[in-house]
C-alpha cells in the first residue's frame, strides 16, 4: 500500500502533460460561496461524480473573492509543505546554513598520529555537499531519485553525492592528522530519529539522500545487464542478477531488498534481479539509463564508512575496520567538544536552497527533517513535540488555528488534512513575510518548473496561455488502493496566482475522494486543477 501510494504521488506530480479544457466563460468574480460557471463545469465533470471539491481564492487586500466549502477539512498530501518549509525558513532566514563540523577527541602526536577518535557532528544538513554545482547552486532534475522505485525511472543530478565527504577528508589531512589510532564516529544526537513511512528511521546525517543510485542498461540477450551504483561504497555492494533478453518480453525487475537491513556490517549485498527487455522504454525518459535505488536504512553506519573510504583517498589511515556499526557507544557528553579540537567544517547550502529542493521535487524526507529542525528552534528534539511546537507557532504567528487542520508529519504522508481556510492564511502570512520572494521562487512554477512544469498544455487556449509563469504552487496528491482501482483521497495545488489583473491572489484548490481506474483519469485531474488556476490567472 504505501509504494503504491508513493506512486500516485509522484506520477500526479511529473505526469501533468494536457491538453486544458475550454473555459470561454469569463464573468465577473463571483460573491462568496459562488462559482464562475466555467469553473463549476469542471467540478461537474463526470469523473468528479461523487467527490468533494473545495476552492478558496483570497487577494493581497484580504478580500475573500471565491470561497467554496471552506470549513471542509480535506486530504492535502504535499501542500503540508507550505507550513514546515515555510516556518523553517521564516525562523532561521534563507541564508541561514547547516554547518558539520568535524572533531578529534584525543591528541594528534609528532607523526600525525591521532591518539583518539575521531568525530563527524551531524547538523541536519541535507545534501552534505552532495548537490552542489560548480558555481554554487543546488542540482535539482525534473524526476528526482529519491521516488525513482515507485515512480519507474529517475534522472541523476551531475555532482558526485560523496562530494561534502571528500571535503571534510581533505580538511582533516591538510590539519596534519596521517592517521587515526581509534575509531571514525558519526555522532547523531541532533534529534532523535524518526520513522519515515515504515521504511527507516531518519537522522540528522545523510548521504546522497540516503539512496544508493542504479544506473542500468542492457547489454546482449542472454547476457546480465550492465549495472553501475553510486556512491561506490563498502557499505553496500550490488549484485547484477538482472538479464537482458530480446525485445517483445516481459519486463520484470526487483532490487532484493529494497532496503538493505545488513548496512553497517561486513559483506553487505543487495543484489538487482529480473528481465530487462532489449526494446524496453524506461518512463519518462523513454531511453535508457534506468535508474531505480536501495534505501539507506542505517545512515549513520553508511556516513561512516564513507568518510573513512574518503581519509583513506586522502591518504589518512584509520585503525578501525571501515565498515561496522556506528560506534555510537565512545561518543563523548553532548556539546562537549572543544572549539580547538575541531579539524575540519563543511559548510551546508543556505536554507533557501533546501526549500527550493524540497518544494520543487516535493522531497519528502527533507520537509519531515525541516519539520524536526523547526523543533529544534523550538527546543524540542523529536517529530511529535515539533508538531505540538508547530501548532503553537502557527497559531501565535499565522493566525492559523489548530482546529483547521491535522498534520501527522512534515511531508503531508498519510492523512493530512487542511481546511481551504487553514491554507489560505498561511499562504496569506507568509507572502507578508521578508523571507517571501525566496519562498515564492521555491514553489513549483506551473509551465515552467518542479512538479508543475509539465503543465503547459493551456497555452492552446489563448484565453489561458498568459497563466504560464504566474502560478506558483505546490501540488500534492494522497491516495489508496481500492476495490476497483485507486481511490485519489486528496488531490490539491495550494499556493499564489499573478493574475493577470496585476492583482496577487492566495488560492487553495483541492480534490477528495475520486476513483481512478486508469493513469488518464490521474493525468486528466491534474489537467483539471491546472485549468482552473489559469482560469483564475485570466479571471481576477
Amino acid at each position: 500500500m504505501r509504494q503504491l501510494r508513493s506512486v500516485i504521488f509522484i506520477i500526479a506530480f511529473f505526469l501533468a502533460i494536457s491538453a486544458i479544457s475550454d473555459a470561454a466563460d469569463r464573468g465577473k468574480t463571483p460573491q462568496n460561496g459562488q462559482l464562475p460557471s466555467d469553473i463549476q463545469a469542471v467540478f461537474n465533470k463526470p469523473l468528479y461524480k461523487g467527490a468533494t471539491w473545495g476552492l478558496r481564492v483570497v487577494d493581497s487586500d484580504g478580500k475573500v473573492l471565491i470561497d467554496y466549502n471552506p470549513q471542509q477539512k480535506f486530504f492535502i498530501g504535499s501542500v503540508r509543505k507550505v507550513f514546515s518549509v515555510g516556518e523553517l525558513l521564516n525562523q532561521v532566514g534563507p541564508g541561514h546554513t547547516y554547518d558539520t563540523p568535524v572533531y578529534r577527541v584525543g591528541n594528534v602526536d609528532e607523526a600525525g598520529v591521532l591518539q583518539g577518535n575521531l568525530v563527524l557532528v551531524a547538523s541536519g544538513d541535507l545534501t552534505m555537499g552532495g548537490r552542489t554545482n560548480p558555481d554554487g547552486s543546488i542540482a535539482v532534475t525534473d524526476f528526482d531519485h529519491n521516488e525513482a522505485d515507485s515512480l519507474g525511472n529517475a534522472e541523476l543530478t551531475a555532482p558526485d553525492p560523496t562530494a561534502g565527504y571528500a571535503q571534510l577528508a581533505q580538511q582533516i589531512a591538510n590539519a596534519g592528522i596521517k592517521k587515526v589510532a581509534g575509531d571514525v564516529i558519526v555522532d547523531d544526537r541532533l534529534f532523535q530519529p524518526f520513522d519515515f513511512r515504515g521504511q527507516f528511521k531518519v537522522t540528522p546525517i545523510f548521504v546522497n539522500d540516503d539512496v544508493v543510485d542504479l544506473t542500468i542498461n542492457p547489454t546482449t540477450p542472454q547476457r546480465p545487464a550492465l549495472i553501475n551504483w553510486r556512491p561506490t561504497s563498502a557499505a553496500l555492494e550490488v549484485d547484477t542478477k538482472l538479464v537482458t533478453v530480446a525485445g517483445g518480453s516481459d519486463y520484470s525487475l526487483k532490487l532484493d531488498p529494497e532496503f538493505p537491513q545488513c548496512i553497517g556490517t561486513p559483506g553487505c549485498r543487495a543484489a538487482v534481479t529480473g528481465n530487462l527487455p532489449m526494446d524496453f522504454k524506461p518512463m519518462f525518459t523513454n531511453k535508457f539509463p534506468l535508474v531505480q535505488v536501495f534505501r539507506i536504512v542505517d545512515p549513520s553506519s553508511y556516513a561512516r564508512t564513507v568518510l573513512i573510504e574518503k581519509l583513506q583517498d586522502a591518504g589518512v589511515t584509520v585503525d578501525a575496520p571501515a565498515v561496522k556499526q556506528n560506534p555510537a557507544s565512545l561518543l563523548p557528553a553532548r556539546n562537549t567538544y572543544a572549539s580547538d579540537a575541531m579539524v575540519a567544517k563543511l559548510h551546508g547550502l543556505p536554507y533557501s536552497d533546501y526549500a527550493k529542493y524540497i518544494l520543487k521535487v516535493s522531497y519528502n524526507i527533507g520537509a519531515d527533517a525541516s519539520l524536526v529542525l523547526f523543533g529544534l528552534t523550538q527546543k524540542v528534539d523529536n517529530m511529535s513535540d515539533a508538531l505540538a511546537a508547530e501548532q503553537k507557532n502557527l497559531a501565535a504567528n499565522y493566525g492559523v488555528s489548530a482546529g483547521q487542520y491535522h498534520f501527522v508529519d512534515g511531508s503531508g504522508g498519510g492523512p493530512s488534512t487542511a481546511t481551504t481556510i487553514a491554507v489560505t492564511q498561511m499562504l496569506t502570512a507568509l507572502s507578508k513575510r521578508s523571507t517571501f520572494p525566496t519562498f515564492l521562487d521555491a514553489l513549483p512554477n506551473m509551465g515552467i518548473d518542479g512538479s508543475l512544469g509539465f503543465v503547459n498544455q493551456f497555452e492552446s487556449d489563448p484565453s489561458l496561455a498568459g497563466a504560464k509563469g504566474h502560478v506558483h504552487s505546490k501540488p500534492g496528491t494522497y491516495a489508496e488502493g481500492s476495490a476497483t482501482g485507486l481511490l485519489i483521497k486528496g488531490q490539491a495545488f495550494g499556493g499564489y496566482i499573478q493574475a493577470k489583473s496585476g492583482k496577487q491572489l492566495m488560492y487553495q484548490l483541492v480534490v477528495n475522494n475520486v476513483p481512478v481506474q486508469q493513469l488518464n483519469n490521474l493525468l486528466e485531474m491534474f489537467q483539471d486543477q491546472g485549468t482552473v488556476s489559469a482560469i483564475l490567472w485570466r479571471d481576477n
